[in-house]
């Protein structure tokens, strides 16, 4: 597991923050769990000025320390506060803890993951429907519960959850999002984190599997049937791949990759690979009930699905039996499907390339905008 209570909490008055900062200065207190017990040594220095103070919890044992007694008013973050490319991301040092609402806890964040729509929201892809700027972008998180709204009924503190913290990912997606020290989510979004995977496991599996699960529940996919998956080592591909075969119990799963990544389309459970460098999987004769394109092949996949089949469609051109859905996340998904994830049946895939540093939010965004990333761009630890 990742080491996660390794944080700073940092007070920087002299620094820009596109955020309103507390009225009063913030009193930072570490946990009360004794050093000795926890193996964690706290440290403060001066950093070149008046008011900027640096404290420091850092724990060796790879368990979870335990939750602080009083949150911060301030945190760290990434945020942008115009649209553009990755260079628009900075790194404030005081933006204030967002406020946890009735139904709400707040989290802190021990790894966070990147999705393709990270990237559109940031370009301004959605702008009508999109939060004001400035923005901490980031739906998926994984982390520790530090504080529970008053109609919170099922989560308390100290708590180790995942979920995909804005339920409609487009429409009004939060401000404050998960590239950060502390997040608030609604609780029904939220899910315990299954004890046999780490936090940056975790992180990456919310808006993935959600999506593989929301699809495969739209297309009607039941046991029995056959499916092919476009884009089968992304971040949602290797999900679909495992979901068909180990929860609906897929007669054929077949999958397209690059040469390198065959092997992992087989280990996740496909019974076919395709290597879309050499084979045209239209030109084939197979036919599928389902094809899942997570690449923006839809012209092409209509060509291998069986008569009152389904096509999946999650980016690029819609051509009929295609459809396309926007996910809506639901920590009762993540619930139903953390047995699987306990047992080892389904497993998240990282990136071997990660999980990036929190410092290097900006060179991860950059890495995930090739296209070439398989399974999910995590970060970790936060911060």
């Amino acid at each position: 597991m990742q080491a996660f209570l390794a944080y700073s909490i940092l007070t920087n008055p002299c620094s820009r923050s596109f955020f309103p900062r507390p009225a009063t200065r913030p009193q930072f207190l570490l946990s009360s769990v004794p050093a000795a017990r926890t193996g964690a040594a706290a440290t403060a220095r001066r950093c070149g000025g008046p008011g900027r103070s640096v404290v420091t919890a850092a724990s060796s044992s790879p368990a979870v320390a335990a939750v602080a007694t009083d949150v911060p008013g301030t945190m760290k973050a990434w945020a942008y506060e115009e649209y553009g490319d990755a260079s628009v991301l900075k790194l404030d040092e005081a933006v204030s803890v967002p406020a946890v609402g009735e139904d709400q806890v707040l989290v802190r964040v021990a790894a966070a993951a990147l999705n393709p729509v990270d990237s559109k929201r940031r370009m301004g892809k959605f702008k009508a429907t999109d939060s004001p700027l400035p923005t901490v972008p980031g739906y998926d998180m994984a982390g520790v519960v530090v504080k529970v709204g008053s109609q919170v009924k099922n989560l308390k503190e100290g708590d180790e959850v995942y979920g995909h913290i804005s339920e409609k990912v487009l429409e009004g997606p939060k401000q404050f999002g998960s590239l950060a020290e502390y997040t608030a989510v609604e609780e029904k979004l939220v899910a315990l984190k299954p004890k046999s995977i780490d936090f940056a496991q975790a992180a990456g599996l919310p808006l993935a599997i959600e999506t593989a699960h929301e699809g495969l529940e739209r297309a009607g996919f039941s046991a029995g049937k056959s499916i092919l998956v476009l884009g089968g080592a992304g971040g949602v591909g290797t999900l679909v791949i495992q979901l068909a075969k180990q929860v609906y119990g897929a007669s054929t799963v077949a999958a397209t990759a690059s040469t390198p990544k065959l092997e992992l389309l087989k280990s996740l459970g496909a019974d076919v690979a395709i290597d879309y460098t050499k084979d045209n999987f239209e030109d084939m004769p197979e036919k599928y009930d389902v094809v899942f394109d997570a690449v923006g092949q839809g012209e092409k996949a209509v060509k291998v699905v069986k008569e009152g089949g389904s096509v999946v469609v999650l980016t690029g051109a819609v051509a009929s039996p295609g459809f396309r859905f926007v996910v809506t996340s639901d920590g009762s998904v993540l619930a139903k499907l953390n047995p699987y994830l306990e047992s080892g049946k389904v497993k998240p895939v990282v990136d071997p390339k990660g999980p990036f540093p929190f410092s290097q939010v900006v060179e991860a965004f950059s890495y995930l905008e090739t296209g070439r990333a398989t399974g999910k761009v995590v970060i970790s630890p936060v911060p």
